[in-house]
């Protein structure tokens, strides 16, 4: 397992941050972040809270403009884009796992599942996969949060992305949906997926391919 923050450049690379910078007011969020995230790859960001970390996941996911610096997911930069098109990236291109599952309260979980685009064929596959097979046709209030957050996972990874950015997935879980919620991980990644994700869980971290530690926006390694 490599601890570096160094850009990898290659066909291969999925994500590439180049000298990314934010600020609030006087604050420094974020301050020349550079990494990069090849397919096959699971990198891990760690630091203390207030770090910066979730802020970087919103600025590679597009949703939060940096105030300098370059992100390309697969060659493209999402912030040279129009809203309409740099909405149809994330779509096609990136799945997010919030630390809450953010489900819609109407809808059972293989609707909320297809709420990420995909087949049906490919979300009847991932609840199998991620244990929630008798849970198909529940409405969110009727499930673990460790349920909701397997649907909340498998609605980030039914469009088959080229990236998963997960900001703490197993925080606050059970070891039962702490164990599928990896398995589901390692699985995506080895089938050609990549990950960026956010975590404190020192299982998460043990399978990455390379941890980054982001303290007071500068990343260390």
């Amino acid at each position: 397992m490599r601890n570096e923050g160094t850009v990898i450049s290659g066909e291969k690379t999925v994500l590439t941050v180049q000298d990314f910078s934010k600020s609030f007011g006087e604050v420094v969020a974020l301050d020349k972040i550079s990494l990069s995230v090849e397919v096959g790859e699971i990198v891990v960001l760690c630091g203390s809270s207030g770090a910066g970390k979730s802020t970087l996941l919103y600025m590679v996911a597009g949703l939060l403009p940096p105030d300098s610096g370059i992100v390309e997911l697969a060659g493209i930069d999402p912030y040279g884009l129009s809203s309409s098109e740099r909405t149809l990236l994330r779509g096609r291109g990136i799945g997010m796992v919030f630390q809450d599952a953010r489900l819609l309260s109407y809808l059972d979980i293989e609707a909320n599942i297809l709420a990420g685009g995909g087949s049906p064929d490919r979300a009847r596959e991932l609840i199998e996969e991620l244990g929630l097979g008798d849970r198909r046709s529940h409405v969110p209030k009727k499930l673990s949060a460790g349920e909701q957050q397997r649907v909340g996972l498998a609605r980030a990874l039914v469009a088959n992305p080229k990236l998963l950015l997960a900001d703490e997935p197993t925080g606050n879980l059970d070891q039962g949906s702490t164990d599928l919620v990896l398995a589901g991980l390692k699985k995506y990644v080895s089938d050609g997926g990549a990950a960026l994700v956010v975590t404190h869980d020192p299982q998460v971290i043990k399978m990455a391919d390379r941890v980054l530690t982001l303290e007071k926006g500068i990343l260390q390694g």
